[in-house]
């Protein structure tokens, strides 16, 4: 469907956006946004195809959403700045592909009671989700799989839900593919009909309301868990948006995933060669294109900027080739050129900026992805090396990664270049720091429990006080009733024999 968006319509809403920031006064949009609205189409497509290609709409939520995102911080929005225990307990998480290929994005509800958790902490945690999402996806459509199996009212915080549906209606153009609603009990429709009064008509075409048996019709059964009557026996583990992260005294590298900005999920260690094509291209040797330095981005202060300058070269003397830079951070840099064509023999110099927002001593958790397939012609287009980029096949696409670091953090030991240690105390202190919020978390439930019960003895020794006292004061109108039934008695003369 973006094919069929006239590109017209796409470079009128790029320079309708880009005359308003121009003449207003106020810095309204983060340098990442803009950066993406001169080089991203497919992000502008989506906003008209949202709107039925009306530009004043896709106009006005584009402002909407370039405004919100800068308002709300969502480019610094990152694992070091979240709750990352509320990640990591598994109530939203993704996992599987429906029957039309798109990523399912799962809320177990019944992990979730409405009030246990900070309600601004649990939005920003939704952001991360859908922004690193959409980063994985190349901003293709989600399902959104709501697992309402043993939910009752109070796993339904309609406040939350309200802002879920928010962010797909407007600020995540087009990102919607099916809303799956699984196993809910009888005692939630009331609510439902209400969440389904915030949707728009077009969203509400795409609900489906599913039990077990019918889970096959929208998410093959080896792509579903088996508690949905499915193949998948996977159990929730969160994996970080961060590559090589070294925990032991081995530095054994763990085999985790790495979201490179417009990129599919990439393992950091080759599996099975079954498994390449789900993994992206194999990491080997270039022996075309050659980079200086050879594995790491060393930043060093230029002015008010921190800067690294690389050197390309094509060696190969008789292959044209395309080289592209990826990053997992790609709102903490500025790379120029990102991409580009190397005749045989020829280079070319890449600046990689950090902008100004983000912090140096971060640096050494990002990383770079370097990309480089031959091609057929040395003269090429910005939108048609785009479109190259996006159709090529990874059995012809070459990759080298690239460590981030301050000249500090680098040491050398022979011909090998290494990075500082420091990595594996983060991924210790946080791992600390999540328990430690963790426990807190299951003593204030305790203490919570405690106060209840608590009251609920007050309560209970208060009733047997207002008993105890209700029974006293029964029984002395007994006796004082029997009593004056006597004297009356007496009075009337019948208390001697006749």
């Amino acid at each position: 469907m973006a094919e069929e968006v006239p590109q017209e319509k796409v470079d009128a809403l790029r320079n309708a956006v880009l005359q308003l920031v121009d003449s207003e006064k106020e810095d309204f949009i983060h340098p990442a946004d803009l950066d993406r609205i001169k080089t991203n189409d497919f992000w502008l497509k989506r906003f008209l195809i949202h709107h039925d290609l009306d530009h004043k709409l896709a106009f006005e939520m584009l402002t909407d959403t370039i405004k919100w995102r800068k308002s709300f911080g969502v480019n610094e929005i990152n694992e070091n700045n979240i709750r990352l225990e509320y990640i990591t307990e598994g109530a939203i998480f993704p996992r599987g592909r429906d029957i039309e290929g798109h990523l399912v994005f799962i809320f177990f509800c019944k992990k979730h009671i409405k009030g246990q958790k900070d309600l601004n902490e649990l939005k920003r945690c939704l952001v991360y989700w859908l922004e690193r999402l959409e980063r994985q996806e190349n901003g293709k459509a989600l399902t959104i799989f709501f697992d309402l199996e043993g939910c009752g009212v109070s796993n339904m915080d309609l406040e939350f839900t309200k802002y879920l549906i928010g962010l797909f209606k407007n600020y995540y153009p087009w990102f919607l593919n099916y809303i799956i609603v699984y196993e809910m009990a009888w005692i939630l429709n009331a609510v439902f009909k209400l969440i389904k009064s915030w949707l728009p008509p077009k969203a509400i075409e795409r609900i489906k309301t599913i039990k077990k048996a019918e889970v096959s019709n929208w998410i093959p059964l080896n792509q579903a868990l088996k508690q949905w009557g499915g193949e998948d026996d996977y159990t929730f583990s969160f994996v970080s948006d961060s590559v090589e992260d070294t925990i032991n005294n081995n530095s054994a590298v763990i085999n985790k995933k790495v979201h490179f900005a417009d990129a599919s999920p990439m393992s950091d260690s080759p599996g099975p060669a079954g498994d390449r094509e789900n993994n992206g291209p194999e990491e080997s040797t270039n022996k075309m294109l050659s980079i200086n330095p050879s594995n790491v981005i060393t930043f060093t202060k230029d002015g008010n900027e921190m800067v690294s300058i690389l050197e390309l070269e094509n060696t190969d003397p008789t292959t044209t080739i395309s080289f592209k830079m990826k990053t997992t951070s790609p709102e903490k840099f500025r790379v120029r050129p990102s991409s580009g064509i190397l005749p045989p023999g020829s280079k070319e110099t890449v600046s990689v900026t950090l902008l100004q927002p983000f912090q140096v001593r971060s640096l050494s958790r990002d990383k770079f992805l370097l990309m480089s397939m031959p091609v057929k012609s040395g003269e090429m287009s910005l939108s048609a090396l785009s479109d190259l980029w996006k159709n090529a096949s990874s059995k012809n696409i070459t990759q080298q990664r690239l460590r981030c670091a301050q000249p500090d953090d680098v040491s050398k030991n022979g011909s090998a270049t290494m990075v500082g240690s420091g990595e594996v105390d983060d991924i210790r202190l946080k791992q600390l720091t999540s328990n430690v919020n963790n426990l807190m978390d299951a003593q204030r439930k305790l203490q919570k429990s405690l106060d209840r019960s608590q009251v609920l003895q007050i309560i209970t020794i208060a009733l047997t006080i207002l008993v105890a006292i209700f029974l006293v004061m029964f029984v002395r109108w007994e006796i004082q009733d029997v009593n004056s039934n006597q004297s009356c008695y007496k009075m009337r003369g019948y208390d001697s024999d006749p």
